[in-house]
């Protein structure tokens, strides 16, 4: 297959890069600026979409950039470099005159509201009730093809959870003070933890990308990228310290992560919901990593 990746640069990109060229795949990247194997958004916008057998979009500022003060500026940059180059990338896929047969745009379980008891699949109604929620919603609405374009590529819409890999996501700002022994439960702990292996939200995406027997559907099939294990982030606080060898009695409390990261993207961490892969492992994908041991192991290296 010849795949195109929206954000291909990026902690994600890199290795669902890394696992297509492994299958044999070719791959061209969109970034800001061109390349060997590289577009620029600019490039699409006025030249279109470059003959290929799968789209993905990848690219968004980082939400959790913690060089940035959250402010109206970066609330507006989160939304523009996710919704903006999903418009770029739907319209381009539309106006080809040889469209790909897949077109796959991951966003995030933000559109799941936060609740200790409900249960989310791919089929739970949902509305927007906050300011993320409302990203996820406008997010997803830019990737919707028009109906004549449905028909003849598949949409796909993965939301994966915390990504957790050796080279970037969240792991990366958690590991020295975990390393240092300062890690701790965040807030009160007990508030759920979705997340995933970066190895498997790159398969779930290349699981996506193959082409599926019959008419696409005119509505985007939706997958969670997320383990099918439940956990909590006390789970996952104890489970890393026990990995590392580190103690983990340093709680961060939930109101020094308002006023440190802003309210709106404290959430995040101090609040979750219990979301369950079941369409992801009816399509027959099967998780390398399902459930936190295994996760850390790999990514620690031990």
């Amino acid at each position: 297959m010849r795949v195109v990746i929206g954000g291909g640069s990026g902690f994600v990109g890199r290795e669902l890069t890394r696992l297509l060229k492994s299958k044999g795949h070719e791959i061209t990247i969109i970034s800001r600026q061109p390349g060997p194997g590289k577009i620029s958004w600019a490039d699409v916008e006025s030249g279109g979409l470059p003959p290929c057998d799968g789209t993905v979009n990848l690219a968004g500022e980082n939400i959790m950039n913690p060089l940035r003060w959250w402010n109206k500026s970066y609330k507006k940059d989160l939304f523009s470099s996710r919704v903006n180059t999903t418009k770029i990338l739907a319209q381009a896929i539309a106006a080809s005159p040889t469209p790909p047969h897949s077109w796959v745009l991951v966003t995030g379980v933000a559109c799941y509201k936060p609740c200790l008891q409900t249960q989310y699949t791919e089929e739970s109604d949902w509305t927007p009730f906050d300011l993320l929620s409302r990203l996820v919603k406008e997010w997803e609405a830019a990737g919707q093809l028009p109906e004549n374009s449905a028909k003849k590529t598949r949409q796909v819409i993965i939301r994966p959870g915390a990504v957790l890999g050796r080279d970037g996501g969240a792991m990366k700002q958690m590991l020295i003070p975990f390393w240092l022994g300062l890690g701790g439960t965040l807030g009160s702990g007990r508030q759920p933890f979705p997340w995933i292996h970066v190895s498997d939200l790159a398969g779930i995406i290349a699981h996506a990308l193959e082409p599926k027997e019959g008419p696409p559907s005119t509505e985007p099939d939706v997958f969670n990228g997320v383990s099918p294990s439940l956990n909590t982030n006390f789970e996952f606080t104890k489970a890393l310290g026990r990995t590392l060898k580190r103690p983990t009695i340093f709680p961060v409390p939930g109101f020094f992560l308002d006023v440190f990261l802003g309210s709106e993207r404290a959430v995040i961490l101090t609040q979750g919901q219990k979301v369950v892969p079941k369409k992801t492992l009816e399509s027959g994908f099967e998780f390398q990593y399902p459930d936190l041991t295994s996760a850390l192991k790999e990514i620690v290296g031990y």
